[in-house]
């Protein structure tokens, strides 16, 4: 159902049952599939590729060009996962020449005046917190959770399962399963809350919290603590997630925790 005060081009492409309300633009070379509600003064620009279920609310812009002096009008898109939410004046650029397309997963809550720069990607289940600020070329892993008011450099990675506690400012890589938080940047220990809500057992949960010991509370060096990560504990999948997130930093990774 489309109200006759809204604007959308004759090129796009929009699903029989999607709604979109009054004052809203769409331009062309957008995709909207089924079941997705665009709100009032949302504006959709090139390249949008909106998935199933998508709610879209008021003052939101997705897929406007990025903000890079570099970026030279190449063909790039958004895409916007199944069921994802999009609250009032959040901002989704699309990409660059650098991975052509910026990436929200399914299932995703990105609340208020939430900013997602040119060529993120983030993966499902994913909650950004009012007014998240993500520069370009962050990535983001399932099920990560932001406060809100965090700010993200450009270039960091964030590890699946983390939280990243509200007004944090992200500079260095935050490694899976864990809590950030305090300025600088710190390990907080293991989200555990989150991981019980997703039916980890106590002793995965124990396991993890391991590995972390040897990682930030030991005085270590990453390169040590991994080493002895391998030698002394068994081989896991999440064991050697961990590991190999770290190893491949290219950034580094949050401080350990210190009184």
């Amino acid at each position: 159902m489309n109200q006759p005060l809204s604007y959308i081009d004759p090129q796009a492409k929009i699903a029989r049952n999607v709604v979109i309300e009054p004052f809203s633009t769409i331009h062309k070379n957008v995709v909207i599939e089924e079941g997705s509600w665009i709100g009032p003064n949302v504006t959709i620009f090139e390249g949008a590729r909106i998935g199933k279920n998508v709610k879209i609310y008021p003052g939101a812009v997705i897929s406007a060009i990025p903000q890079d002096l570099k970026f030279a009008g190449e063909d790039t898109v958004t895409i916007i996962g199944d069921n994802t939410t999009i609250r009032e004046c959040a901002t989704i650029n699309r990409g660059t020449i650098d991975k052509y397309k910026t990436e929200v997963g399914a299932n995703c809550l990105i609340m208020a005046y939430v900013h997602i720069g040119h060529d993120c990607i983030i993966g499902d289940q994913c909650i950004l917190g009012n007014s998240t600020q993500l520069a370009g070329h962050v990535i983001i892993d399932d099920y990560v959770i932001f406060g809100g008011s965090c700010a993200v450099q450009q270039f960091t990675r964030i590890g699946s399962h983390a939280y990243i506690g509200g007004g944090s400012l992200v500079r260095k890589d935050v490694p899976p399963y864990t809590k950030a938080a305090r300025e600088p940047l710190t390990y907080c220990g293991i989200n555990s809350i989150g991981l019980r809500r997703r039916e980890f057992t106590s002793e995965k949960i124990n396991e993890i919290q391991e590995i972390y010991r040897y990682v930030f509370l030991k005085g270590l060096n990453n390169s040590k603590a991994l080493d002895l990560v391998e030698l002394e504990l068994p081989p896991s999948k999440e064991r050697d997630e961990i590991i190999n997130f770290i190893r491949n930093s290219d950034r580094g990774v949050m401080k350990g925790y210190s009184y």
